[in-house]
């Protein structure tokens, strides 16, 4: 082919996807597997998500309401999460069926077949076998519209289940007339307290034909109002064969007065005309992007993964502005948009960097609207969900996506408000915050996931010092660039892994590839590389570009397979590397900070080839609310930011010919395989100049604390302890505090010269001083034992839940409800058994044990716990036994001691301990579906 040819092959290829590139887009993708996303119809950002719901069941691969393996629809609802990891949303479900109408979900689903379904972008359409009726589902931003076509003559039926999916608070139904209703649903799942209005008009008048509620009085189908926690309406007509009923359903999160407004978005009942509008939009969006590329597969793949990165964060506020904020209270947007959404722990690291590109305008009101949730709620948003905080994940990520924005020049909101926010958000003191700021790192004892929240506060830390940097906040710069540090006293320089420490040392036994409590789904492979605000000090804790290299080569080419707990999320494991989940997302660019972008390319290729296919399987993890797709997008692209805050991207050879980026009120970006434009490789002219007009800011180098090390945390008679740093050079101080009233000063200390010994109780306190410079104080608490006794185990505790081992449960340590600290033991599949030494024959009158429930995560009471007497260690006596009194459906999480008293002391060497499980999970579990078993937890064991 000629040049001109190739030319004129190039702009048509342009032209004509520029005018339909929603037929690229395949919303099965990511529908089977662990994908988690929906098929149904939205908008771009839109409020309504109406799509099919095919589980009702809470089960994890149930997410989104919809998965591909299923055969039965239950109804269409009209908000969905796109990938995530709960089960919530699915509010306001209709369901049309034929002769006597039914309100149970297993009478009103019908079966379906694929061969029968079609989705599209804005468009969703299937046959619902049960009564032969079609079904097409179409939407604007806050209006869904239903289209249903009944191929047989009879009563038709719309239901409207207020009951679907998550707890109903608060139900209501208003009868405007017989072609209008509004409705209150007021939910708690993950989000604790949504609200949703809605207002739904049909096309035909509908008659009330059943009705399922718990009012105070029986409902009738003539009532005009309908209230409860259970709320089930049938709407009727007599219909002949090829009849249509459409149906609007309007959306507000402010009341029936927004949702009437928000109606307004469709006039008439032209569904073909919705249709095509909701496909003009995302036209004009995903012409944001435009690949040359004939191979009709990566079309779908590249536009597919555009899309959703487009469906979510969801405008959540009326047409006038309306909306409702963190603090339950309704107010008005002044020029921003409000949204909802935001699933920060993953997002920060691809899908926002891409807003910043694409969608500036819309970065800013996602900012804004950060703010007025900092402004109405006490803070930053976390993971955001309907105007609710779910505290899910870790970090405040929030920073992150502001810090970006303000680097990359990005107007339209708040500077100092901004830092102001970051600032409060940084100096709480939950989820660990507190020994962060005390010691400079997080240990098991003080929070679950110790290790990731240090990493991730200090990569976060790093950004407000950004912000503090580009406003001329000069303290505020050191003070949070020294935090931003902390990840230095995590990291094992013997080992080369980022590792949990326990009572001032580190935790044992150590294995980099289990998967457990003190990470955030993953091990430590899939975290030791997580510094992205200090990649070259990273390099250097390596050893330098060589050994980091080594290092990188070791992750990507170990055997895939992880240890400890099952962990859904670890999927597309490459060696260690875990592209189903985003801590490993930045890994491959890696590569390209040691001078060697070929093997950034080769892995970067080798997961856009294999790990994202045009299939309902095609993601290799859950989808995650557009992170695994922004990842696509931007690597196929041939840029990633793999320090969100700083206005670089880190490039690679790009996946496709030509790409043309159409940033909003900018010039359009062209990029070759061949040739990277200066404006992606560095995007920090604003950052620059800025930087410029500040004052000079230097930072001090931290010293890493020293670790304390002991054979364990209590001890019979004595103990050795040592002190040990990274630098031989390191002057080592310590301390031994006997009483709780001590206060710690530079008096106390005295130079550490080698190991030494306890013989009581004692809090050992250790630091570093080298001239000037020194690090935080680092504790250890040790316990002399109570006792003499020993424990033989008669049951295997789980390696995840160890709690140290047998004698753990003889310690003097009692848990916490926070069983994820790593204080107590688990047992699953198996009652629990031990037998306890107490070394010679004496009296005992109280007996007791203590367990721990937390249903949520399958740990339930034992049915009772019984206790046995014996002086040979071979003939046991029962003396008595206890029933466990705590309801297993309670949320919250409780501990009981099944202590037992008897009227008078017994002489006893051996004392056996017997705790039955709960055994297989109930129905109402949901764990049940798994055919789950519960564990027990067990912590302490106490006779007197």
């Amino acid at each position: 082919m000629n040049l001109k040819l190739t030319t004129l092959f190039l702009l048509l290829t342009f032209s004509l996807l520029g005018q339909n590139l929603h037929q690229h887009v395949n919303p099965m993708i990511g529908t089977g597997g662990h994908g988690h996303t929906y098929p149904g119809a939205t908008v771009p950002f839109g409020m309504v998500q109406l799509s099919p719901d095919t589980r009702i069941d809470g089960s994890w691969d149930g997410c989104s309401g919809y998965h591909y393996d299923d055969t039965f629809i239950y109804g269409f609802s009209h908000t969905h999460l796109n990938g995530t990891g709960c089960t919530d949303y699915g509010d306001i479900m209709l369901m049309p069926t034929m002769g006597n109408p039914m309100l149970s979900p297993k009478d009103y689903s019908s079966s379906f077949s694929h061969a029968n379904e079609k989705a599209s972008a804005g468009f969703y359409s299937v046959k619902l076998d049960k009564h032969n009726i079609d079904v097409a589902l179409t939407a604007s931003t806050r209006v869904g519209f239903h289209q249903y076509t009944f191929n047989t003559s009879g009563n038709a039926n719309i239901i409207l289940d207020l009951n679907h999916r998550d707890k109903l608070l608060q139900g209501e139904v208003r009868i405007i007339n017989t072609k209008t209703i509004e409705i209150l649903r007021r939910s708690e799942a993950w989000a604790k307290d949504q609200y949703v209005y809605a207002r739904i008009e049909f096309s035909e008048p509908m008659q009330i034909n059943k009705v399922r509620d718990t009012g105070f009085a029986p409902a009738s189908v003539t009532d005009k109002f309908f209230s409860g926690t259970q709320l089930a309406l049938s709407f009727s007509k007599k219909v002949s064969k090829g009849d249509k009923i459409w149906i609007k359903v309007a959306l507000s999160p402010t009341g029936y007065e927004g949702a009437k407004l928000n109606m307004s978005e469709i006039s008439g009942w032209n569904f073909n005309k919705v249709r095509e509008d909701a496909e003009k939009l995302w036209d004009q969006q995903l012409a944001k992007i435009q690949i040359t590329e004939t191979n009709k597969d990566k079309l779908s793949i590249f536009y597919t993964a555009l899309y959703h990165t487009m469906v979510q964060p969801n405008i959540a506020q009326d047409i006038d502005g309306k909306y409702r904020g963190r603090d339950n209270k309704i107010h008005k947007a002044e020029g921003f948009d409000y949204y909802s959404v935001f699933s920060l722990w993953d997002t920060f690291r691809g899908a926002h960097p891409l807003y910043t590109l694409i969608e500036k305008k819309r970065t800013a009101d996602f900012i804004n609207t950060f703010l007025k949730q900092y402004e109405q709620g006490g803070r930053l948003p976390v993971w955001e969900l309907a105007s609710n905080e779910t505290d899910c994940m870790i970090g405040y990520h929030s920073v992150s996506v502001m810090a970006d924005a303000m680097a990359k020049g990005i107007k339209g909101f708040d500077y100092e408000k901004a830092f102001e926010a970051a600032k409060h958000s940084a100096m709480l003191d939950h989820l660990g915050l507190e020994a962060y700021k005390r010691q400079g790192f997080i240990s098991m004892d003080d929070e679950h996931e110790s290790v990731s929240k240090t990493l991730e506060y200090a990569y976060d830390d790093w950004c407000i010092a950004q912000m503090a940097l580009l406003l001329n906040k000069k303290e505020d710069y050191n003070y949070f660039m020294q935090r931003s540090q902390s990840w230095k006293n995590v990291f094992d320089w013997n080992t080369g892994f980022m590792r949990p420490k326990k009572n001032g040392g580190w935790d044992k036994p150590f294995d980099p590839r289990e998967i457990n409590n003190n990470f955030t789904e993953g091990n430590s492979w899939q975290y030791s590389f997580f510094v992205p605000q200090d990649i070259q000090g990273m390099i250097q804790a390596y050893g330098g570009a060589s050994r980091f290299e080594a290092k990188l080569d070791e992750m990507f080419n170990s055997e895939s397979k992880t240890t400890g707990r099952e962990q859904a999320d670890v999927t597309g494991l490459i060696g260690q590397y875990a592209h189903g989940n985003e801590p490993s997302h930045h890994m491959a660019y890696l590569y390209n900070y040691i001078g060697k972008p070929e093997k950034t390319t080769e892995k970067v290729h080798y997961i856009l080839n294999e790990f994202y296919k045009n299939t309902p399987d095609g993601l290799i993890g859950n989808e995650d609310c557009g992170q695994m797709s922004a990842w696509y997008v931007l690597s196929s692209m041939g840029i990633y930011a793999v320090t969100p805050g700083l206005p670089v991207w880190s490039t690679t050879v790009p996946y496709f010919e030509k790409i043309k980026c159409n940033p909003d009120g900018e010039k359009p970006i062209e990029i070759t395989k061949n040739t990277m434009p200066e404006s992606l490789k560095n995007t920090g002219g604003f950052y620059q100049n800025a930087l410029s007009k500040t004052t000079v800011l230097n930072h001090r180098t931290i010293v890493p604390v020293p670790v304390i090390v002991a054979e364990s945390k209590s001890f019979k008679d004595k103990l050795k302890v040592e002190i040990a740093s990274q630098n031989a050079k390191d002057n080592l101080f310590y301390w031994v505090k006997k009483e709780s009233s001590d206060n710690a000063s530079e008096n106390n200390f005295m130079p550490y010269n080698g190991p030494f010994y306890i013989d009581n109780t004692a809090e050992v306190w250790a630091k570093i001083k080298n001239g000037n410079d020194k690090s935080r104080n680092v504790t250890a608490t040790f316990f002399k034992k109570p006792n003499n006794y020993t424990i033989k185990l008669k049951s295997t505790y789980n390696p995840q839940y160890h709690a140290g081992g047998a004698d753990g449960l003889l310690d003097g340590i009692h848990g916490t409800t926070n069983w994820r600290k790593g204080d107590w033991q688990g047992y699953q599949t198996q009652d629990f058994e031990a037998v306890i030494d107490r070394q010679k024959e004496q009296s005992v009158m109280e007996f007791h044990s203590t367990f721990l429930q937390d249903q949520r995560s399958w740990i339930l009471m034992p049915t009772k716990v019984e206790y046995y007497i014996s002086s040979d260690n071979t003939n046991f006596i029962l003396v008595g036994s206890v029933a466990n009194d705590i309801d297993p459906k309670t949320d919250e999480n409780q501990i009981k001691d099944f202590s037992l008293t008897l009227p008078k002391a017994i002489d006893a060497r051996y004392v056996k301990v017997k705790a039955y499980n709960y055994g297989k999970l109930p129905e109402w579990h949901l764990g049940y579906p798994y055919n789950g078993d519960a564990f027990i937890f067990i912590d302490e064991i106490t006779l007197k």
